[in-house]
């Protein structure tokens, strides 16, 4: 399968289905917000979990396929912007930096950085932390106008026009 079958089979056809079903442009704005801010959280393998305890807390506010399917879209950018989120940490709490060098991984790996590799993990979440806010208003304001065009345009429906009273 070529890459551009792939997206089409993973990201736009998913996306298209969801804006086909009609839902509200600000819940999809947030919904993706959301999934793309949980998405980069620093820590692999646990954002499917985190969407999910997002999903149940927020009810029917989160649009559940496209928190998924933002957080799906977010994988790769995670990975990212894990140096970023620790740097961004190590900067707030005042901290040495941790070497990333492969003597550092060595020593990850060896368990004789363990220590030092748990106080650059709690950086990189405070980091993350501190930036999820800012990142998911950003978001949802450059998601808003974006879903306002294309509900209408996939949903079938006609178009609300708003009168002024």
């Amino acid at each position: 399968m070529s890459v551009k079958g792939w997206l089409n089979e993973k990201i736009v056809d998913p996306m298209i289905q969801i804006l086909r079903k009609g839902a509200q442009p600000k819940q999809l704005a947030f919904s993706a917000a959301l999934g793309l801010t949980i998405g980069v959280f620093p820590i692999c393998g646990v954002t499917v979990v985190m969407c999910g305890m997002a999903i149940a807390v927020l009810g029917s506010l989160a649009h559940s396929p496209t928190v998924m399917l933002a957080n799906f879209i977010a994988t790769p950018i995670e990975l990212s912007l894990m140096v970023p989120f620790l740097r961004f940490g190590e900067l707030l709490t005042g901290g040495e930096p941790f070497e990333l060098t492969s003597d550092a991984l060595n020593k990850v790996l060896t368990g004789q950085a363990s220590t030092e590799l748990l106080f650059s993990i709690a950086r990189a979440l405070l980091g993350w932390l501190v930036a999820a806010p800012i990142v998911l208003g950003t978001l949802y304001f450059i998601f808003l106008p974006m879903f306002k065009f294309l509900v209408p345009k996939f949903s079938g429906a006609p178009e609300k026009k708003e009168h002024d009273s």
